[in-house]
């Protein structure tokens, strides 16, 4: 069993992070980039869409083949799906996506058969993680 003191193990955590952000930096600079490197610039969206007769995807092999398949929709609009939130009578979601912009997130819903999005608003992270 590995004891470590307590400085030791904030100085151990510290230099995780460090080593972490640093292999982070090319990843977020290849989203960061304008139109003249010709890379895509990624925004982060909360969307939110009704759903009048319920979500419905089973929890089985066939829902996991309809996941597979949104995601790859997605992917040739450059949009990522990262999570949703769903009300608990299925009727709503919510859901977190990175994408080049709006008009992306809504042609991927429409290729996906999904119902027109009822709003998008662009937003960026906040934890309570940020201020200690």
């Amino acid at each position: 069993m590995l004891i470590l003191k307590k400085n030791s193990m904030k100085n151990f955590a510290s230099r995780i992070l460090l080593v972490v952000a640093i292999m982070m930096v090319p990843a977020i600079n290849a989203f960061s980039q304008d139109k003249a490197s010709k890379k895509i610039v990624m925004k982060r969206f909360l969307v939110e869409r009704s759903f009048p007769n319920g979500l419905s995807v089973p929890m089985n092999e066939a829902g996991g083949k309809m996941c597979l398949e949104v995601v790859s929709n997605n992917a040739q609009e450059n949009v990522t799906w990262i999570h949703s939130y769903v009300t608990m009578d299925k009727k709503k979601t919510f859901c977190i996506y990175d994408a080049p912009s709006e008009e992306a997130i809504r042609k991927s819903a429409k290729a996906n058969g999904f119902p027109p999005v009822d709003n998008i608003v662009e937003v960026s992270v906040l934890d309570p993680y940020f201020y200690k």
